[in-house]
């Protein structure tokens, strides 16, 4: 199987195109010529049954591979267990509604280090984990993976490391990589072939090949200021990057074969097409 590109949520061009609702999203993917998509539920999960199931069915005629970014109010490391608790609920809306959907993996955001120390902030976003795992498994839903997202923000949690460590935890956890975030939080330090290449190698030492392989991925330029990320830019800008080319190169030289899910503003089903293009032209050599 190879690598796989698509939209975060549907561009400006989903309404340039006269397209209204969800269920007109695969259609609008398929013929962007994309096959990935990933619903976005960030403000809270709140597609029904009925629908969901439906979006699946029509995601599954176009071959569109599906996942879902869970509410970004989800707290895995806070100091109030009842909002680790609830975390923990959201979480298990987001996989059953992926689950109708027909996909298998949700994005998820960790939470704020806040005042805590950051080992602390881990420990308590471990154990959180730790629930939903068994939350999944009580609710027929242990086949859904689980993808902690690297984060743009230097408080939050969610640097590479913390990252691995939570995956560390099952093998059903697979890394979100969002290199944007990545380069965001290390002031443009994740912008070049030699450290998509030490990012990827790290996946593999620690969490195995399979997931080195099979990770999960964003990709978008980001502006960031002191720190970390402040905005997302389109494939435009040419000041923060990180530009996607040396990404592409290894995924080729690697023979990976990620989810590589475009977050660009209002341009990432453009930008997602860009970096297919630009995948498939180096596959060809």
């Amino acid at each position: 199987m190879p690598a796989v590109f698509g939209p975060a949520g549907c561009g400006n061009s989903f309404y340039e195109m006269k397209y209204k609702g969800s269920l007109d999203v695969p259609k609008y993917i398929s013929e962007f010529g994309l096959d990935a998509f990933e619903y976005q539920c960030g403000r809270g999960v709140n597609v029904g049954e009925e629908k969901a199931r439906e979006f699946g069915r029509l995601s599954t005629e176009k071959n569109i591979k599906i996942s879902l970014h869970a509410p970004y109010y989800i707290s895995m490391s806070s100091l109030e267990e009842e909002k680790r608790r609830n975390s923990v609920n959201y979480i298990l809306q987001s996989a059953r509604a992926v689950d109708f959907m027909g996909g298998n993996r949700i994005v998820v955001h960790t939470g704020s280090c806040g005042k805590l120390d950051r080992l602390k902030a881990l420990s308590l976003a471990k154990e959180t984990m730790v629930w939903s795992l068994k939350a999944l498994d009580e609710n027929g839903l242990g086949h859904i993976h689980i993808c902690p997202e690297t984060m743009g923000k230097i408080n939050q949690l969610g640097t590479l490391e913390e990252v691995i460590a939570l995956c560390e935890l099952d093998e059903r956890l697979i890394p979100c990589i969002d290199f944007g975030h990545l380069n965001a939080r290390t002031l443009g330090q994740v912008n070049s072939k030699e450290a998509f290449l030490y990012t990827i190698n790290e996946i593999g030492n620690r969490l195995g090949e399979y997931r080195k392989k099979h990770f999960h991925s964003h990709f978008s330029k980001i502006e960031y200021t002191k720190g970390g990320e402040k905005k997302h830019l389109t494939f435009e800008d040419t000041i923060f990057g990180p530009e996607p080319l040396p990404l592409i190169e290894l995924l080729c030289e690697l023979n990976l074969e990620p989810t590589i899910i475009c977050e660009s503003d209002g341009t990432q089903s453009e930008d997602a097409l860009h970096m297919k293009k630009l995948y498939l032209e180096r596959k060809s050599l």
